[in-house]
């Protein structure tokens, strides 16, 4: 009998991405003249679902979509043989940016019929991204919108088929995140396994952190949840330390990924891989980071319900796929294909 593929539901956000490449960031006060603009699908949680799948499959080919007055975008088939499926849960608004984020979605195999697509009342989510093209670096501007219509009352269980992870960021609502953070645990006939990317940072009270499985933060996200300076994080031994703090408040595994020093690992069970490390940084030409961040966690979450999890090997593989991000303009667009890495 055939293994069971198996199901990864990630719940968050869906925005459309407004984005601006700039040759520096604007001082206050300066108005800037971009030397590009482009509009695409984003958004932390749909970029996510988006890395999950593209991740998992072969690409086979693509077309290139317009649909008046919508901005074009990308559609693509994919190949049967993926090593996962996905499901987003959201929300989006009756307009032409939930269409296109929606269809583009299902374009990459992800099911979308979680998606719930508020009143007329709510825009879909939009995000103002600034990117400095010289170096890369973005800066963003997040309006929630349809996001935030997501409730706690929603989540009292997790809806749809049981995953075998539950992928969630802060996009959404805190007390939505925390009130499936309780659902997953209490799911029978045991917990569902979670991964949070606590991003944007926001302090978590002590219950979010009890038996979860997976934490993933950068720098400032570390420092924000850990209540210290970043400069701690400049040493192994204060990333160890931070590391300590978060297996202390009940966390199985913690990545903190450092940018162009690598990501430091800590896990409270060693397993096949050692307890902790620092893999250093993937050779790249920096285009763009939008989604590298995201693409990590797509990769890793790959590697949880692979089989024998082992978080150094995880790692090592979410870096690979975020460099290959970096290299290519974008959010979901620039995410690798599986057969790309």
């Amino acid at each position: 009998m055939a293994a069971k593929t198996p199901l990864i539901t990630v719940l968050g956000s869906l925005n459309i991405d407004l984005v601006s490449y700039v040759p520096h960031h604007p001082l206050p006060g300066e108005t800037l003249t971009s030397n590009s603009f482009a509009v695409s699908p984003g958004g932390k949680g749909a970029n996510q679902a988006v890395a999950c799948a593209k991740l998992s499959r072969s690409r086979t080919h693509t077309t290139s979509s317009t649909t008046s007055p919508s901005p074009s975008f990308t559609t693509t088939t994919t190949s049967s043989g993926e090593t996962a499926r996905i499901r987003m849960l959201g929300a989006v608004g009756a307009d032409t940016y939930g269409d296109i984020l929606t269809a583009n979605l299902a374009s990459h195999g992800v099911d979308v019929s979680g998606i719930s697509s508020s009143d007329r009342a709510l825009k879909t989510g939009v995000a103002l991204i600034i990117v400095d093209q010289p170096t890369g670096q973005n800066r963003i501007i997040l309006s929630p919108e349809a996001n935030h219509s997501l409730t706690p009352s929603q989540f009292t269980s997790l809806p749809g088929p049981r995953p075998d992870l539950l992928i969630m960021q802060l996009e959404v609502p805190l007390p939505t995140v925390l009130a499936a953070l309780q659902a997953a645990r209490n799911a029978t006939p045991g917990p569902v396994p979670v991964l949070l990317n606590p991003a944007p940072a926001q302090e978590l009270p002590a219950e979010a952190y009890e038996g979860l499985a997976h934490l993933i933060v950068n720098e400032t996200e570390a420092a924000v949840l850990a209540g210290v300076p970043e400069s701690e994080l400049e040493s192994k031994d204060g990333l160890a330390r931070v590391g300590d703090t978060f297996l202390g408040r009940g966390v199985s595994n913690v990545i903190i990924t450092l940018g162009g020093r690598g990501v430091f690992y800590m896990s409270a069970a060693g397993g096949a891989g050692e307890k902790r490390g620092l893999v250093p940084a993937e050779k790249a030409e920096v285009v763009d980071t939008t989604a590298a961040g995201d693409t990590f966690v797509g990769q890793y979450a790959l590697e949880v319900v692979g089989g024998a999890f082992d978080i150094a090997v995880a790692v090592k593989k979410a870096n690979r796929a975020a460099a290959r991000t970096v290299e290519k303009l974008g959010a979901q667009d620039s995410i690798p294909w599986r057969d790309e890495l």
